[in-house]
C-alpha cells in the first residue's frame, strides 16, 4: 500500500492529510498555539473536591475546569505528590534516587489523596469535547519514536503485536541494559528490529524531557505548561512513518525544515522522502484532497452503484443509516443485494471513523439480512476492517434489530470541516446577481485596484470554472484586462471558493480590500 502524507500549512492552522493509494483515509487539523493537547503536562491547581463522583476539577489554565477521577492519579500518586512538594520546596531531588511510596489501593477515596488549592502534576487524557473541560491522570507518560517511557514505574512491557519471542527476549535484555532506575517502559510494536543504539536514543531523549517537566516545577507556579506535546505533524508521522511511505510533501519552508529535521533524527534513510511543495496550485487541490474532503464529510456519502450513507451526530453518539438507493431496483435476489451493499457500506464506514474520528459510540443500520451466515460473515469484514484502526475500539455483532455497535476511543474533538458554502453575494438569502455580470464585477475590481491604488501586480483567487474561463482562449479575458489596465493579472484556481466568490491579492500575498 502507498501512503503519502500531504501537509497544507496556513496562518490559523495545520491540515494534515493521510493518503492510502491516492485515497484520503485521516485528515488531522492542528490550530496554532491552542495549546491543551492530548500528551500536554501541566502544573495544576485543585479548584474543587467532588466526593459523590470520587473525582476533583483541576485549574490548567483552560476556559473549563479539567477533570480528574480517583483511577487517574495513577498508583504511585503519593510518591509524584511527595516530589511535586520537594521540588516546590526547591529541594534538590533526583528522580533516580527517589524512594517510590507504596501504590494506591483502586478502591479509595479522592480526598484522601489530594485537598482543594493543593498543586497537582496533571497530563491530559482526553482534550476539551463540546462543554467538558479536558480529561487529566497523574499516571504520567511519554510517548517516543520506539518505546513509551513511564516514571514511577519498574516494569518492562512488549507490544503484543510482536509476536516473535527471540524478538522480545532481545528488546526487553536491551531496555534493561540501558534503562535508569523509577522508570519504566512499553516496547512500541516500531522497536521490531531496531538496534541497540536507537533503542538507547530513545530512551535517553524521554528521560530528558522528563527532567525538563521536572525542573519547572521549581521556578513555575499552577496553572503552568510543563512540558508540551510534539506538534500534531511530528507526532502523526512518529506514529505513521514505515516503508511503505513514498512521500511526505509540505508547503511551507519552515515545517519542512520542521519535519525534516525530525525525520533526520528518528529515521535518516527515510530523509529523502520529505519533499517542499512549489507550485502555484493550492497543495490540496494539487493532490486532489479538496474536492473529497467536499464529497466525503457531508452528511450524505456517495458509494458505488447508487448506494449511499447518511451520517448524523448527536452529543451522546453517532447514528449511521445504509441505503441501497436505486440498486435494489436493478436486483431482484434481494439478500445478495443487501449483503453486496453492506459489505460495500462497512469498507466506506471504517474509513469514515478514521476519517472523521469519529469517537464513543456509533450506531449502524445496516440493511437487513436474513440469513445467519450473512450477518456473521458482515461482522467478521467489520472487525477486519477495524484491525487497521489505531485508535482503541470494540466492534459488537448485529443485534436482532439488524444494528452494530461499535466503540470507538475519543481523546480529542471530532473532525468536521465546514463542507456546505454559503453565498458570498447573498449570504444565504437564496438570491444572487446574475451570473453572467461576474466578469464585470471582477473587472470593477481590477480597474479600482490598478487604476485608482496604483497596484501592478494582482492575483485573483476564483473557483476552477470561474479559472477556465477567464483563461480560456489565446486572447483570453485575462489577458485583455492585462493589456487594458497595464498591471499583470494571474488568475489562480481554488477549489475551496464559492462559484461567485472572488478574492484579490497583492504581489506581497496580502488580500486587497
Amino acid at each position: 500500500m502507498n501512503k503519502e502524507l500531504i501537509i497544507n500549512v496556513t496562518s490559523s492552522e495545520i491540515s494534515i492529510a493521510l493518503i492510502e493509494d491516492k485515497r484520503l483515509v485521516e485528515l488531522n487539523t492542528e490550530k496554532c498555539k491552542t495549546g491543551f493537547a492530548v500528551g500536554d503536562i501541566y502544573l495544576g491547581k485543585v479548584r474543587k473536591i467532588m466526593p459523590g463522583l470520587n473525582a476533583a476539577f483541576v485549574n490548567i489554565g483552560h476556559e473549563k475546569d479539567a477533570f480528574i477521577h480517583y483511577l487517574d492519579l495513577g498508583p504511585q500518586f503519593v510518591s509524584l505528590h511527595k516530589l511535586v512538594g520537594n521540588l516546590s520546596n526547591k529541594k534538590n531531588t533526583r528522580f533516580e534516587t527517589l524512594k517510590l511510596d507504596p501504590p494506591i489501593g483502586k478502591t479509595g477515596k479522592i480526598s484522601s489523596q489530594i485537598s482543594g488549592g493543593q498543586p497537582i502534576l496533571v497530563q491530559i487524557a482526553k482534550e476539551a469535547i463540546s462543554t467538558k473541560g479536558p480529561r487529566l491522570t497523574s499516571d504520567i507518560s511519554l510517548a517516543g519514536r520506539h518505546v513509551v517511557l513511564i516514571p514511577f514505574s519498574n516494569k518492562i512491557s512488549v507490544s503484543q503485536k510482536i509476536r516473535s519471542n527471540e524478538e522480545k527476549k532481545r528488546l526487553k535484555k536491551i531496555v534493561e541494559e540501558v534503562l535508569p532506575k523509577n522508570y519504566g517502559v512499553i516496547i512500541r510494536t516500531a522497536a521490531i528490529g531496531k538496534s541497540e543504539e536507537d533503542i538507547r536514543h530513545d530512551i535517553e531523549s524521554l528521560v530528558k524531557r522528563w527532567n525538563t517537566a521536572l525542573e519547572r516545577v521549581r521556578t513555575q507556579a499552577p496553572p503552568s505548561l510543563l512540558l508540551g506535546e510534539m506538534s500534531r505533524t511530528t507526532t502523526i508521522i512518529r506514529d505513521l512513518l514505515n516503508g511503505s511511505f513514498s512521500s511526505i510533501v509540505v508547503d511551507d519552508a519552515s515545517v519542512y525544515e520542521e519535519v525534516k529535521e525530525y525525520i533526520r533524527t528518528i529515521a535518516p534513510e527515510k530523509e529523502k522522502i520529505v519533499k517542499l511543495y512549489k507550485g502555484s496550485v493550492p497543495i490540496f487541490d494539487n493532490y486532489d484532497i479538496s474536492k473529497q474532503i467536499k464529497s466525503l464529510f457531508a452528511k450524505y456519502v456517495s458509494l458505488r452503484r447508487g448506494a449511499y450513507l447518511i451520517i448524523e451526530h448527536t452529543e451522546a453518539l453517532h447514528v449511521i443509516d445504509v441505503n441501497s438507493g436505486n440498486r435494489a431496483k436493478v436486483d431482484d435476489d434481494q439478500e445478495r443485494t443487501a449483503m453486496d451493499v453492506n459489505l460495500a457500506s462497512a469498507e466506506e464506514i471504517a474509513r469514515q471513523l478514521r476519517l472523521r474520528d469519529m469517537g464513543g459510540i456509533i450506531v449502524i443500520d445496516f440493511i437487513d439480512l436474513h440469513k445467519g451466515e450473512n450477518r456473521q460473515a458482515l461482522y467478521e469484514k467489520m472487525k477486519e476492517l477495524m484491525a487497521t484502526d489505531r485508535a482503541k475500539h470494540t466492534v459488537l455483532p448485529l443485534s436482532k434489530f439488524g444494528l452494530m455497535q461499535i466503540t470507538r476511543q475519543r481523546v480529542r474533538p471530532e473532525a468536521a470541516p465546514e463542507v456546505k458554502e454559503t453565498c458570498p453575494t447573498c449570504h444565504g438569502t437564496g438570491t444572487i446577481m446574475p451570473s453572467v455580470l461576474l466578469d464585470q464585477q471582477i473587472e470593477n475590481k481590477i480597474a479600482y485596484f490598478a487604476g485608482d491604488k496604483g497596484i501592478k501586480h494582482i492575483k485573483v483567487k476564483v473557483n476552477p470554472f470561474v479559472a477556465s474561463y477567464l483563461t480560456r482562449g489565446l486572447v483570453s479575458i485575462r489577458m485583455r484586462w492585462a493589456m487594458k489596465y497595464r498591471c499583470t493579472i494571474k488568475i489562480a484556481s481554488d477549489q475551496s471558493t464559492g462559484f461567485v466568490e472572488t478574492k484579490f491579492y497583492g504581489k506581497d500575498g496580502r488580500e486587497l480590500i
